[in-house]
């Protein structure tokens, strides 16, 4: 068995919870939390002081120790306001994309047993329709609330002082989906061990300076957004400018004017800041490292993007199973195309997916972690857990990788059959599953079909029903837009007479990609 280690020294396990964790770095003075269209902010006291007035609101209404609370909303200071709130108070986070439809945002407030839904009035009407047939009663609205819902300040009750008592490593912090290494969206169960540790074997290895702020575009309600901007910036001592969705322009006024010196982007930013006109007319000067993650970026794409602000730009690794850390570029320094090292407490193999046999140095295999940053599992989902965590607390990544002599991870391709596309997850499963319930399609198949600025289009393959026309494009895309968030979207469409399976009925989607690669 040949295992990569860490070239750090372990960091020691923190018998602290997320929260205390995150408080620990805080400057009470200082300005942590700004909303970037409008900026206004919170000083590290209002934030606290607000986290610690929800946490004894929420216990009063009961939805505190051992409940969970949905929330589903863009990235405002309220946002970590009520993450706290709840872990402060002893509940469970599950963590719901605002792009969702109803139809999902149901599907995951029954699967995580969510007694609450935190939103805002903007999603009102999806979360109306969404809570029907679930454990929840009560609608949370941040903001002003709509009548028969309650607004998220009523909530605020006299102060819980002290964190409510749970178990670091079986209590469940956030609950955030994943579609993990293939199949329907699954939640991932993180301890505040999960979470803490991962904080700290990233700043172990970072350069993160107290006061420093950075652009949050990132969505909070993936991990990437939660802990590595969320989480780990405060807990460093710096501050966030929330951003509700992505837009380049105010992306590119909010790092002039906080003078940014560290950007948090996923590929499709990186295609931009490298070849839009837009970024000319800003002087980005104050930036001098840009980390990407959520998907592999190319080196030459990597290389142009950095020349073009004249700064440093580097990878990470990682996943939502991984807390979600577990490979970075040291104090920002990269080699490019490569994801970095090992954190510390990380252990690798890369391992053949067929043979499960280790693959000797610099060969591609499947890419394997261990490490206190593992999830613990998959929610109501044994066999999945088993699956992926194998003997020896070993998860399996579902991605094809090699180490090179110095230590540094290649991802080069994906075992797994997600679609990334535009940073996104899209599971081909859940796909097909909707297309499959159109009355004119009889069989269906998606795939990614790769793409310069989206990294993967979704692509369907479809068969159209006895005795009827196979639906066109736009006809999928006005079914679909009620039942799938806009990125699981089909962009490309083929009919076809069949589609190819194996004999145990698996799709075949090496065929089908091979055939658009022809």
């Amino acid at each position: 068995m040949t295992i990569y280690k860490s070239s750090f020294p372990d960091v020691a396990l923190s018998d602290l919870t997320v929260s205390q964790r995150v408080f620990a770095g805080i400057d009470p003075e200082a300005t942590v939390l700004i909303d970037g269209p409008s900026g206004r902010s919170l000083t590290g006291a209002q934030f606290i002081g607000g986290v610690k007035a929800l946490a004894g609101g929420l216990t009063a209404r009961g939805w505190g120790a051992g409940k969970v609370v949905a929330l589903m909303a863009p990235n405002i200071p309220e946002y970590c306001v009520v993450f706290h709130g709840a872990a402060w108070a002893g509940g469970t986070v599950t963590t719901i994309n605002p792009t969702y439809t109803a139809h999902e945002v149901n599907h995951q407030l029954n699967d995580a047993g969510a007694d609450v839904l935190v939103t805002i009035a903007m999603f009102a009407e999806t979360a109306h329709e969404a809570i029907k047939g679930t454990g929840v009663s009560e609608i949370v609205i941040i903001g002003d609330a709509p009548e028969g819902m309650v607004p998220l300040a009523s909530l605020m009750g006299p102060p819980m002082v002290e964190q409510a008592p749970v178990d670091l490593d079986e209590h469940i912090a956030v609950l955030p989906y994943s579609s993990g290494t293939t199949g329907l969206p699954k939640g991932v169960m993180l301890t505040h061990r999960n979470l803490v540790v991962n904080i700290d074997q990233t700043l172990a290895v970072a350069d993160l300076a107290a006061g420093e702020k950075t652009v949050g575009f990132l969505p909070f309600f993936h991990i990437y957004g939660l802990q590595v901007l969320m989480n780990i910036y405060m807990a460093a001592g710096g501050g966030l400018v929330t951003m509700p969705r992505f837009d380049l322009e105010m992306f590119l006024n909010l790092i002039t004017q906080y003078q940014t010196p560290r950007l948090w982007i996923v590929p499709p930013v990186a295609l931009a800041l490298a070849k839009h006109p837009m970024v000319e007319g800003h002087d980005l000067s104050c930036v001098k490292h840009v980390n990407c993650a959520a998907a592999p970026l190319s080196a030459d794409l990597s290389d142009a993007m950095g020349r073009r602000l004249g700064t440093n730009a580097a990878q990470g690794y990682g996943m939502t199973e991984l807390s979600p850390v577990s490979h970075v570029s040291p104090y920002g320094k990269g080699k490019p195309g490569a994801s970095g090292i090992a954190i510390p407490n990380t252990e690798s193999r890369i391992v053949n997916p067929e043979t499960l046999a280790d693959m000797p140095p610099g060969e591609d295999g499947e890419l394997w972690v261990r490490g206190p940053q593992v999830m613990k599992g998959y929610l109501n989902n044994p066999a999945a857990t088993a699956a992926t965590i194998v003997e020896g607390g070993w998860l399996r990544t579902g991605d094809i990788a090699h180490f090179d002599a110095d230590g540094y991870l290649y991802i080069t391709d994906r075992l797994k059959e997600l679609i990334k596309y535009k940073g996104f997850q899209v599971a081909p499963a859940e796909v097909e599953a909707e297309l499959l319930t159109h009355p004119a399609i009889t069989d269906a198949a998606v795939i990614g079909k790769p793409d310069s600025e989206a990294g993967e289009l979704p692509m369907a393959f479809v068969v159209a029903a006895p005795g009827q026309a196979a639906p066109t494009l736009d006809e999928v895309q006005a079914y679909l837009e009620t039942r799938l968030a806009h990125y699981k979207q089909v962009r490309v469409l083929e009919v076809v007479d069949t589609i190819p399976k194996s004999a145990s009925g698996k799709i075949l989607r090496r065929v089908l990609r091979d055939g658009i690669a022809a």
